[in-house]
């Protein structure tokens, strides 16, 4: 018999692994402890542990019976960290000795480490989720902001308020590192001018580590301490803020590994902000092993792998050429290189000295394994980034695509989780890559699945109205509209749900257009439909805080009313329950401006269908069977044209498909069609759109081959282009 403070002790070491968080099993034992103070914590598992106390975890867990499922908890997590479990035991290679570096300026592991703004660093954390699961070798390189991204708050007028609480590192799980000498571990970057420092910080991720650089700490100056103050600072900042962040990302992150005792054997960057971080590893190979800069290059390069996420031109970060001279000085001069060769290299044309610097230019040419993250993203690419490899066609450019996918245990609702060990077998997690486990989905009673659903649905309800009572008390509502407005929230009506950032791209208007088609649409007595929209406009986009404020009015509309909510403050939290309780996922981007946008990958697996362009991960997913597509996939010269055809396009979706298909039910109650549509989307789409799935492709595609140097996996007009760019570079150094 363990006593409670062993107990407490097993659950504290639990809480400071992220691994608990796609566990529901140990979630529920937070829950179930306190489950006022579990939300009010924001599910944070360290802060609510210190908030619960001794006293009151003792009584509760002896009251509860919950000491077996403590300790049953901590042995699991005591197996899964056991080194050579998964693909990686196997397959891992070099990698075991030399891991992958994985740097990127936001990871989204959980609701309650707010360091990410949307699917960039969603996808980071769900990569480093499932490298932990397989066994991939991975450390995860980031940056710490204390108030992370904002809180969202809509006021009586539908407008946008921000909101920012600093974060407590004690009351995280997030620990300091410090060195053998018991001081706090930091890193130093040089400027021409001054120096930037930075402590180190560690999050375990299940077996994948995850290192933070902290900047605010007395070395530094006040600004350079508010450097990484909170998230939108990386993308509403002045320019000469961003280039320190990314700097402090790149170089910082590289030294801070070394500082660690950590040798990667291969740096993957993803996207643009990171590409300081070969330079760096070209000057740690001249220290080490005496090479000049071109050598030192042509040795660093095989071992990068660079993922450019961004499909729309100003979303490539440039940088004016005195400002990177500035910064990357002290840098540059232990290179060896004088200014326009280190200018040239983040210019597509070298010679041109109005160009400005380009992040992503840098990035693809001192990496050589680049991808997108669609199909469609990387030819976009190709033809994006054609004029650095002249004479050549778009098709012919060295920018191949691995598609986003989602670790499916951070998204999976506990019962959609129980349905499939009930039918695929306990392990179907582990084989989720292979298309013949998910054809036991087939065999699946529709009322079971059907029932399953509906749970999850009800759940959703529940949840949202709890939020908006709650939202709508902080704006002082009268109770009685309030309550009317949420009580008209209908788990048996047609539920669409569309959340993500409210960037114009994204098109959340769209439904919005014909309003009135939309009040017939939604009223109908016989066949109604409800829509919940969540989403956060960037504090400066004007535009996008408009677009809030529309939808906001529209639900208080006398005629929307019950029919059409906003759920305001979008956090991976609010994203969790969307996925897994709506009918229907709306996705309605302006093609090709989606690189990838995963989280309709999230609803299929928890038995929703998707409705959506055919952009991004969809156009190459949609068969015509397991969902529905607005448009055939066709792009129109005049936006507004385009953006005119596709909302009549969508309206006839709904209108024509979803509604009918939704409603028609047998004798039963059972909307026989539309189960099919569920189980044929699981059938086709399950087995390939996971992270499981994606990070394995890396592993094979790019992590291996590069872990060795080995160019062998690319075309031989790849090695040309790098020579070609040693060549230039070594002419100079003579």
């Amino acid at each position: 018999m363990s006593s409670t403070q062993e107990l407490y002790d097993k659950l504290m070491e639990i809480a400071f692994n992220y691994w608990c968080g796609w566990q529901p099993e140990v979630v529920e034992i937070f829950s179930d402890l306190d489950i006022a103070l579990w939300r009010e914590v924001r599910h944070n598992p360290v802060a609510f542990l210190k908030r619960l106390g001794m006293d009151s975890f003792s009584e509760r867990v002896h009251k509860q019976a919950i000491e077996s499922r403590i300790i049953y908890a901590y042995h699991r997590l005591q197996e899964y960290m056991a080194p050579q479990r998964g693909w990686g035991g196997v397959h891992a290679g070099p990698l075991k000795v030399r891991p992958v570096a994985y740097f990127s300026a936001e990871f989204g592991l959980h609701e309650s480490l707010p360091i990410y703004s949307g699917g960039l660093g969603v996808l980071a954390g769900d990569h480093l989720k499932s490298a932990s699961d397989l066994g991939v070798p991975l450390v995860g390189v980031g940056l710490f902001y204390d108030q992370g991204y904002f809180r969202q708050q809509i006021d009586a007028q539908g407008w946008q308020q921000e909101t920012y609480g600093r974060a407590e590192l004690d009351m995280l799980p997030v620990e300091r590192l410090c060195g053998p000498d018991g001081q706090v571990l930091t890193v130093q970057v040089e400027t021409s001018d001054d120096t930037l420092h930075a402590s180190l910080l560690k999050v375990q991720v299940g077996r994948s580590l995850l290192m933070l650089l902290d900047p605010g700490i007395e070395d530094n100056v006040p600004d350079d301490q508010r450097l990484t103050e909170h998230l939108e600072r990386l993308y509403g900042g002045g320019r000469r803020e961003r280039i320190r962040q990314e700097l402090l990302l790149g170089v910082g992150g590289l030294r801070a590994l070394r500082a660690m005792g950590i040798e990667p054997g291969v740096l993957h960057l993803n996207e643009g902000h990171c590409a300081f971080a070969p330079l760096e590893a070209a000057r740690q190979a001249m220290q080490e092993q005496g090479m000049g800069f071109a050598e030192a290059l042509e040795y660093v390069a095989p071992r990068c792998v660079f993922t450019t996420h961004t499909p729309v031109e100003a979303g490539h970060d440039r940088f004016a050429p005195e400002m990177v001279c500035e910064h990357l000085g002290p840098l540059r001069e232990q290179l060896g290189i004088d200014e326009k060769t280190l200018l040239g290299l983040g210019r597509v044309d070298p010679e041109n000295d109005a160009e400005p610097f380009c992040m992503t230019v840098l990035a693809l040419k001192t990496t050589q394994r680049a991808n997108g993250v669609s199909a469609i993203h990387g030819s976009v690419s190709r033809r994006m980034w054609q004029p650095l490899w002249p004479g050549r066609r778009a098709h012919e450019v060295p920018i191949g695509h691995i598609t986003n996918g989602v670790h499916v245990a951070s998204w999976l609702a506990p019962e959609m989780r129980r349905l499939y060990v009930r039918h695929l077998g306990r392990d179907w997690a582990e084989r989720i890559r292979r298309r013949e486990v998910w054809q036991g989905i087939l065999g699946v009673d529709d009322g079971e699945l059907w029932e399953t659903h509906r749970f999850l649905k009800g759940k959703l309800v529940e949840f949202v109205r709890r939020r908006l009572l709650r939202q709508a008390g902080a704006r002082s509502e009268p109770a009685d509209s309030v309550a009317r407005r949420v009580d008209k929230l209908d788990p048996d009506c047609l539920t669409i749900g569309f959340a993500r950032r409210f960037a114009l791209y994204k098109r959340a208007w769209l439904l919005l257009q014909d309003e009135a088609w939309l009040e017939r649409c939604l009223t109908d007595p016989e066949r109604p439909v409800q829509l919940i929209f969540a989403g956060k406009a960037h504090p400066m986009d004007e535009r996008g805080k408009e677009l809030i404020q529309r939808i906001f009015r529209l639900s208080r509309d006398p005629r929307f009313e019950g029919h059409l909510f906003l759920v305001e403050d979008y956090d991976i939290n609010v994203g969790r329950h969307l996925v897994q309780g709506v009918d229907v996922w709306l996705n309605n981007p302006r093609r090709p401006l989606e690189a990838c946008g995963t989280s309709g990958q999230k609803v299929v697996l928890n038995g929703g269908l998707n409705c959506s362009t055919l952009d991004g991960w969809w156009a190459e997913a949609y068969d015509g069977h397991n969902g529905f597509a607005i448009g055939s996939g066709l792009i129109h010269r005049d936006e507004a044209e385009q953006d005119k055809r596709e909302a009549e396009q969508l309206r006839r979706v709904i209108e024509l498909e979803l509604v009918p298909l939704f409603y028609a039910r047998d004798e039963s109650g059972l909307p026989r069609e539309w189960i099919a549509r569920i189980k044929h989307a699981l059938v086709s789409l399950a087995c390939k759109y996971n992270a499981d799935r994606m990070v394995v492709d890396y592993a094979e595609q790019a992590y291996l081959p590069a872990s060795g140097g080995c160019s062998s996996a690319l075309p031989d007009e790849v090695d040309l282009d790098l020579t070609s760019l040693v060549r230039w570079i070594a002419r100079k150094e003579r």
